[in-house]
């Protein structure tokens, strides 16, 4: 397993290129716990969302427009649902899901996918459906009309400690979008399970804001979850690319993870990396060169005792998962685990036994994708005796 040292970012105020003194080094972490890597699922597409029912069925998004499901360790062949009027192109496509916080009494999935208007632009949609145990049904629309592209579209779905729905946007490629409130691009939005607008959300009396904002000045964060000890929100966001022509930060990097609260302005396209402006957030950490971070979970289960409540998220690019632990929002300590063995990896997520899994991303346009990709693994502890290699 190699290791990589990164930078911490500190808080700002006006303009400046911050000092190495206000980016300590993270030390590696001396205790990662020893585990093997299985098999779950293979010759899959794309898989972008990982969620657990209580009764122990894996539902997963695949990027072309499929819901997909693992029950009794085995994957059905056909399709669970397939989005009628998915727009399947670039980096777009079927990407969140989230289970409603009481799905075992109502069944209630939500779903994000791109779609294309009247005008055949590009956008994207939140949907809710009733799961039937063969298909998803009742689709009543939470939220539409998103600004999407080919890339930069988001989205993320999960639901919060305080019941509401959040939902991450990207900027659609347009890098001024992100620091407009009258446009849903570049934002963290926040909703009630039924599409309607809680009274509490920062904007929402505030003439040209759209009211469903929750936090912006975002580029394109793909994950996001609470913090068990604090509720605090954690998201993994994507850094400046060749695909902006790299235009205002004449590099590439700048990847971050953010500590999210309400009402703040998480400073793009007017700083990244490690540049400081004030009324501005600056990130926890950045990642500069890129990992292209896809996902983002707190482990909660007790099968890992040594990974409990910390921050755990793939890296695309990184080739990796990474591991934050922290103290409250201080990080402790990092590592890079699983490092070039599978190629992109993209989602991670918890079943309900405290067994990690994540998925490849190989398949993407990006990767080098082998016979088995794209792939469902899960990462199981390692039994006395047993090697630490995979098992198919």
């Amino acid at each position: 397993m190699t290791v990589l040292l990164w930078n911490i970012a500190c808080a700002g105020s006006p303009l400046t290129a911050a000092s190495d003194a206000d980016f300590p080094v993270v030390p590696v972490s001396k205790d990662v716990p020893k585990f093997r890597v299985e098999t779950a699922a293979a010759n899959l597409e794309i898989v972008w969302s990982i969620v657990f029912t209580t009764d122990g069925r894996m539902f997963f998004t695949e990027r072309p427009g499929r819901v997909r499901v693992i029950e009794n360790g085995k994957l059905r062949a056909a399709p669970f649902f397939v989005v009628p009027d998915v727009e399947p192109s670039g980096e777009s496509g079927l990407m969140g899901m989230t289970l409603h916080p009481q799905f075992a009494k109502n069944h209630f999935v939500y779903l994000a996918y791109a779609y294309q208007d009247s005008a055949k632009q590009q956008r994207v949609r939140v949907a809710r459906y009733r799961e039937t145990g063969k298909t998803l049904t009742d689709a009543k629309t939470i939220i539409e009309n998103i600004p999407a592209a080919r890339y930069h579209s988001g989205t993320r779905l999960r639901f919060g400690p305080d019941g509401k729905l959040y939902i991450t946007t990207g900027d659609a490629t347009e890098q001024s979008q992100g620091q407009k409130l009258d446009t849903l691009a570049g934002k963290t939005l926040r909703l009630n399970d039924d599409g309607s607008i809680p009274t509490d959300n920062p904007f929402i009396n505030q003439k040209d804001a759209r009211p469903e904002i929750w936090t912006y000045g975002h580029r394109n964060a793909q994950g996001m979850d609470f913090q068990p000890e604090t509720n605090l929100m954690f998201q993994t966001e994507h850094g400046p690319s060749v695909i902006d022509g790299v235009s205002l930060f004449k590099r590439t990097g700048g990847d971050e993870v953010n500590v999210v609260e309400k009402g703040k302005n998480y400073g793009w396209a007017k700083i990244s990396h490690k540049t400081k402006r004030e009324g501005m957030e600056t990130p926890i950490i950045e990642y500069s060169p890129a990992v292209a971070p896809a996902s983002g979970m707190f482990y909660r289960g007790n099968l890992f005792p040594g990974f409990k409540n910390n921050f755990l998220f793939g890296a695309l690019k990184g080739e990796a998962i990474i591991r934050l632990v922290l103290d409250g929002r201080r990080i402790v300590s990092q590592d890079k685990l699983l490092e070039k063995q599978y190629g992109r990896i993209r989602e991670i997520a918890e079943a309900p036994d405290g067994t990690i899994y994540f998925s490849t991303s190989n398949r993407d346009g990006r990767g080098s994708p082998t016979k088995e990709d794209d792939r469902i693994l899960r990462i199981v502890p390692l039994a006395d005796n047993q090697p630490e290699i995979e098992i198919k």
